[in-house]
């Protein structure tokens, strides 16, 4: 990453306190993509990829290059898949379809796709699995309770908790650098905004207003800002903030649908999906 990013010479544009670099694609195949992360070392990404008409895991170099199916050997479509802190595993959703419905559970593999076992079992929707950074809770959302809430569990699938109790959907969960916090999307106040909360599920802050749908929030590796998905610039655009929802820019201001934004680990750049070529492609932009 931090080559082809050196290698590129940057149109660099001026959006308040933040220098955007004009954006470096990474794929040119055009096929469905969606919730992109970065290897704990920078050297990956993961994302989900409809291929040959499967929606599956696929890791890749983070240059774009060296594109390859996590779990061939899965029937069964799966997705939404998270490195575990230390790279060696992979968390992922697994839909065992039935007609146009299915049963989603959440597995966990080896990071090259070995070592495939359940980890949450189905009980209803289990989705958006998400490590700990310290690696011993895994946080989730599921619908076992009869709508979209966020819980975690412990590293031998124990110890089950619910954090949060809302008539609303609670969706896109994201474990801050240290720990301690987990930003999150919802609908309680109306449409979908984004709040943080102790890891308890306490101290609930709403940190995004206003009239437009604001999701996906990722923290960047200091902490000390939020990316997120916002349609207030009229379309779908990576935007940025402190992380007490201040200073809030729009870093990507283009035309184009651009969505699932991951932070490199050392926070100098995003990786995001796009379709301002006119297919879904990724694409990286250096950050200020």
């Amino acid at each position: 990453m931090r080559s082809t990013l050196t290698a590129f010479v940057a149109i660099v544009v001026c959006v308040g306190d933040i220098h955007a670099a004009e954006p470096v694609r990474l794929t040119t195949d055009g096929g469905y993509k969606q919730h992109l992360q970065y290897s704990p070392d920078g050297t990956k990404l993961l994302l989900t990829r409809i291929h040959v008409g499967k929606m599956t895991v696929w890791t890749m170099a983070s240059s774009g290059k060296e594109l390859k199916e996590l779990i061939p050997g899965h029937t069964m479509p799966y997705f939404d898949a998270s490195w575990s802190p230390d790279g060696k595993r992979i968390a992922y959703v697994y839909d065992t379809l039935q007609g146009q419905d299915g049963k989603f559970q959440i597995n966990t593999c080896a990071a090259d796709g070995g070592d495939d076992k359940v980890f949450i079992p189905h009980k209803a929707f289990e989705e958006s699995p998400r490590w700990s950074p310290d690696g011993k809770t895994m946080l989730w959302v599921s619908t076992r309770d009869g709508n979209a809430e966020l819980y975690t569990v412990d590293a031998e699938s124990k110890n089950q908790k619910r954090l949060t109790s809302e008539i609303a959907f609670d969706l896109h969960p994201a474990w801050s650098p240290d720990g301690k916090q987990i930003a999150f999307s919802s609908g309680r106040t109306g449409r979908q905004k984004l709040f943080t909360m102790l890891a308890d599920g306490t101290k609930v802050v709403r940190i995004t207003d206003g009239d437009f749908l604001d999701s996906w929030p990722v923290w960047s590796p200091d902490g000390k800002r939020i990316a997120y998905v916002s349609n207030r610039s009229g379309n779908f655009d990576i935007w940025l903030m402190n992380a007490d929802g201040t200073a809030a820019k729009n870093l990507t201001a283009h035309p184009g649908q651009d969505t699932s934004p991951t932070w490199s680990p050392d926070g100098n750049s995003l990786a995001f999906v796009s379709n301002r070529s006119g297919t879904t492609d990724v694409y990286t932009i250096a950050v200020e």
